[in-house]
C-alpha cells in the first residue's frame, strides 16, 4: 500500500488548509459537519437504541397484542399483531460485541398463511422537535441514513419503512439476513421526501418501523415514497410463519446523511431522562381515608401532559383519578374508596 506524505490538506480556492498534518503523526482538521450533520449535539434520533432501558417489565417477557401498543424495553412500540401469530417480546442480554442488550422477539403462535391484513411490525415514534431539521415535506430534504444490528434464526428478505405521522406517506426498503443466528449490521439510505405533512412539534415526526410480517394491503415497491401506510414489500419473509423462530434488534440509529456512522453512545443517566419524556413511574406514601391528594415532581417534563396507568396500593385499589393537571407539578385527587395505604407504583405515559 501506498503512502502520500503531505504537510496539510488544503482547497484550490481556500484561504487555509482544511486538514494539518503534525510531525507526530497527528492532525487538526477544520470541519463545518460531519456526514452532513450537526458537529456537536445529537446525531442518533432513535431514544434507547441499545435497548438498555425497560423501565415497564425490567427484563420480563410480554406478549403481542392485536392492537399493539405493548412496550418490552421504552421507545419501542408493538404497533400491531393482525392475524392468528403471537410472540413473546423482552430485552434480551444476548448482544453483539459494544453492547450489553437486544430486543428478542420470539414467535410462540405461527400464522403460517398471511391473509391481506394480517401484520406484524414494530416501530419508535420520533417526536417531530427531533426530527424538524431534517426538512421533510419540504422542497429540500436531508437524506437520513438508519443503521441496526440484527440477528435471527430465519434468514431471508426482511423490510424497514419510514412513516410521517398521519400514516400517508411510507418509504419502505429491504435487508437481508444472510446468516441464520448471526449478529449482522445492516444500514439502508433513504432521502427525504419532498411532499407530505411531517409532524415538527412535540407530536408525530418520523415513524421507523420494522416489519416482520405483512399480508398484500400493507404491501408497497421498494424504493420510493407511497401515499398510504405501508410496511413491507412482497418479498417480506414471514418471521410467524416458524414455530419458535426468534429476532434480535440492537444498536438502532437514524441519522442525517447518507453514511452510517457508528452508534452514538450517551450515558445511562441521559438515555434514562430521554425515556422519561414519554413514560416514567413514581410513586409516593400516604395513608387516608375518603379523600386524599398525592403530590408529585416529575423529574423529567414529560412530553404532553400524561395519562395515568394502574395504580398499585398496598391495601388493594378502589382510587378514582382526575386527569394530569401539569407537567412540573401534578395533583392526584382520590375519591369513592375505602381506606388506601401506600402507593407504591403510579405509572405516567405520554407516549406519542
Amino acid at each position: 500500500m501506498s503512502t502520500i506524505k503531505v504537510s496539510n490538506l488544503q482547497n484550490a480556492s481556500a484561504a487555509s488548509p482544511a486538514i494539518t498534518l503534525a510531525a507526530n503523526g497527528s492532525a487538526t482538521a477544520s470541519l463545518s459537519s460531519v456526514n452532513g450533520g450537526p458537529i456537536a449535539g445529537t446525531r442518533n434520533r432513535i431514544i434507547n437504541g441499545d435497548m438498555r432501558i425497560d423501565q415497564r417489565n425490567a427484563g420480563a417477557s410480554v406478549n403481542s397484542a392485536s392492537g399493539g401498543g405493548v412496550y418490552a424495553v421504552d421507545r419501542f412500540e408493538q404497533e400491531s399483531a393482525v392475524g392468528g401469530g403471537v410472540m413473546s417480546i423482552q430485552r434480551s442480554s444476548t448482544a453483539p460485541a459494544g453492547f450489553t442488550n437486544s430486543l428478542l422477539f420470539t414467535v410462540t403462535t405461527t400464522d403460517t398463511s398471511l391473509a391481506a391484513g394480517d401484520r406484524y411490525d414494530f416501530r419508535q415514534i420520533v417526536e417531530g422537535f427531533n426530527t424538524a431539521d431534517l426538512g421533510f415535506g419540504t422542497a429540500s430534504p436531508s437524506t437520513v441514513t438508519l443503521s441496526f444490528w440484527i440477528r435471527s434464526s430465519v434468514t431471508g428478505t426482511y423490510c424497514v419503512v419510514l412513516r410521517n405521522g398521519s400514516n400517508n406517506r411510507s418509504y419502505v426498503t429491504t435487508y437481508a439476513i444472510n446468516s441464520a443466528n448471526t449478529w449482522e449490521q445492516k444500514s439502508v439510505t433513504i432521502t427525504g421526501d419532498t411532499t407530505g405533512t411531517w409532524g415538527t412539534d412535540n407530536g408525530r415526526g418520523i415513524i421507523v418501523g420494522f416489519s416482520l410480517g405483512a399480508g398484500s394491503t400493507f404491501q408497497a415497491t421498494a424504493n420510493t415514497w407511497s401515499a398510504g401506510a405501508y410496511q413491507a414489500t412482497s418479498s417480506q419473509t414471514n418471521l410467524l410463519g416458524t414455530s419458535g423462530a426468534t429476532f434480535y434488534l440492537t444498536g438502532v440509529q437514524l441519522e442525517p446523511g447518507s453514511v452510517a456512522t457508528p452508534f452514538e453512545r450517551r450515558s445511562y443517566g441521559a438515555e434514562f431522562a430521554l425515556c422519561q419524556r414519554y413514560y416514567q413511574e413514581s410513586s409516593s406514601v400516604v395513608t387516608n381515608t375518603s379523600v386524599y391528594v398525592i403530590q408529585l415532581r416529575l423529574p423529567v417534563p414529560m412530553r404532553a401532559s400524561p395519562s395515568i396507568g394502574t395504580i398499585t396500593f398496598d391495601m388493594g385499589t378502589g382510587a378514582t383519578f382526575g386527569n394530569v393537571a401539569t407537567q412540573a407539578m401534578t395533583l392526584y385527587q382520590a375519591t369513592n374508596h375505602s381506606t388506601i395505604g401506600t402507593a407504591t407504583k403510579i405509572p405516567l405515559s405520554s407516549e406519542l
